[in-house]
């Protein structure tokens, strides 16, 4: 993992059709990480996207779909640290996009982003797969057998159990090959996710071994 601190989504939509890039800031080196903090964004504080953005975005492949807005989160998440505001969202499909190379986790719903995180993922010895995938099944609290770990909030993605779940991130740490994201956005996941919602793994992330 490289560095402490990830920068936001939201002000890479809002510079403009010529820059466009979603979640495409790399994380700094840091020599400290802070303590995990939760950055809320009160209500309707989002960037909507223009239809230029959304159509270069969809033509260069960083979109796969329409999207409607973003969380205007507007300080820099650290390791431990996300984001999750869902009033005034009305109702509609979920899906989950991970990133990668910017170690991020977004959450849509109806087309909205609802919440964001900075992730852990697999290691150079069991990488995160990428791809679309689908909830496969839900556990709340669930123990590795193989690992002999606990998983809080397991959202498992693939037949060998690969997943998302409640983790320790923070600067160094990979896993197995899931997706680990601080443990009140895991709850909180958890609860807005579905069995069959999509999760879009992207990206290629920095070389690192498990540790």
């Amino acid at each position: 993992m490289r560095g402490g601190v990830i920068a936001v989504a939201g002000a890479a939509f809002a510079a403009g059709a010529a820059a466009f890039a979603f979640n495409a800031a790399k994380p700094e080196t840091r020599g400290a990480v802070a303590a995990p903090a939760v950055v809320e964004s009160p209500a309707g504080d989002r960037v909507f996207l223009t239809k230029a953005q959304l159509d270069q975005a969809i033509a260069s492949g960083t979109l796969d779909r329409p999207i409607k807005s973003l969380l205007a989160v507007k300080a820099p998440l650290h390791f431990g640290d996300y984001s999750w505001e869902d009033r005034g969202v009305p109702a509609g499909p979920t899906w989950v996009r991970v990133d990668l190379g910017s170690q991020l986790i977004s959450v849509f719903r109806g087309g909205h982003e609802i919440g964001t995180a900075v992730i852990v993922y697999g290691g150079d010895n069991k990488q995160t797969p990428a791809g679309k995938l689908h909830v496969l099944a839900k556990a709340r609290d669930h123990r590795s057998s193989l690992y002999d770990a606990q998983m809080p909030f397991t959202l498992r993605l693939t037949g060998d159990g690969v997943s998302i779940h409640a983790s320790s991130v923070r600067w160094g740490a990979a896993t197995h090959g899931c997706i680990g994201v601080p443990f009140r956005f895991a709850e909180r996941l958890f609860n807005a996710a579905r069995v069959g919602d999509e999760v879009v793994v992207v990206g290629t992330p920095p070389r690192k071994t498990l540790s």
